[in-house]
């Protein structure tokens, strides 16, 4: 297996007006990696500077979405308060926000796990369409931490609280119909048809003024600009050394389940 694969990658196809966002971790089934944070922050600040895009895909690569974050990864910097804030804060939400930020409409593509930081790019798109055997979750109170407060008020502010509650405190995996009933998706089909009913949606939005969806997209971003209160944000991170999430987090990489 190339050392690609093994790291991980957000991969870019632009073809006329519509541009493909790949995430590439098959290895993992797309997990996120910290390099894959900080390339993906670049690539939509690109792609949203650019006037001749109508229209962005938002996929995995292969049979999966988003497995989540790599947890490979987290015990190298997710127990000291500092790296911790940095991540969330800088390198996540930096990606995160330049999905949010980008005028051109974005569409996301889901099929198989959509988990944890696959939930959060998925909220930050604009249409959503999901195979119906895609599953959607954020069970990461197994890990033994919480989601972080500007992801957090994502998730619930586009799945709605109760199934953002389901997921965070109730470690639901959900369906694919289930975030269909929600509004969440607007549209679930067989896996096979993804594709074709992507490539449909794409169209439309091809189809309508480019000037409109740009000024449509800057009103709603104004509208739902609320952020989370300072104190909050100034001791979110301070679980950072506590035994319970060093726990939670080791269980995982050592393949064990977790003592609380």
């Amino acid at each position: 297996m190339s050392d690609r694969a093994l790291a991980g990658s957000i991969d870019v196809q632009v073809q006329g007006a519509v541009a493909r966002v790949v995430v590439n971790h098959a290895a993992r089934f797309n997990a996120m990696t910290r390099s894959m944070w900080r390339q993906l922050a670049q690539v939509f600040a690109e792609l949203g500077a650019r006037a001749d895009l109508r229209c962005v895909v938002l996929q995995g690569q292969g049979d999966h979405f988003c497995a989540g974050g790599d947890i490979s990864e987290y015990p190298s910097f997710r127990f000291n308060e500092s790296t911790l804030r940095e991540f969330h804060e800088n390198e996540v939400w930096g990606g995160l926000q330049a999905i949010l930020s980008c005028d051109v409409p974005v569409v996301a593509s889901i099929r198989g796990n959509c988990m944890g930081a696959g939930v959060e790019l998925a909220s930050c798109c604009d249409l959503r369409l999901a195979s119906d055997s895609a599953r959607f979750g954020a069970p990461i109170g197994k890990l033994g931490f919480p989601m972080a407060p500007r992801e957090a008020q994502l998730v619930a502010t586009r799945v709605g609280d109760g199934l953002a509650r389901a997921m965070l405190l109730g470690a639901q995996v959900l369906s694919a119909q289930r975030l269909l009933e929600s509004g969440f998706l607007l549209q679930t089909c067989a896996p096979d048809d993804l594709e074709q009913h992507t490539d449909a949606l794409v169209q439309t939005v091809l189809s309508l003024g480019p000037q409109a969806a740009r000024l449509n997209k800057q009103t709603l971003r104004a509208l739902t600009a609320a952020e989370p209160s300072a104190p909050l944000l100034a001791s979110a991170y301070d679980y950072a050394d506590s035994a319970e999430h060093q726990e939670g987090v080791g269980a995982f990489v050592d393949k064990r389940r977790p003592v609380f």
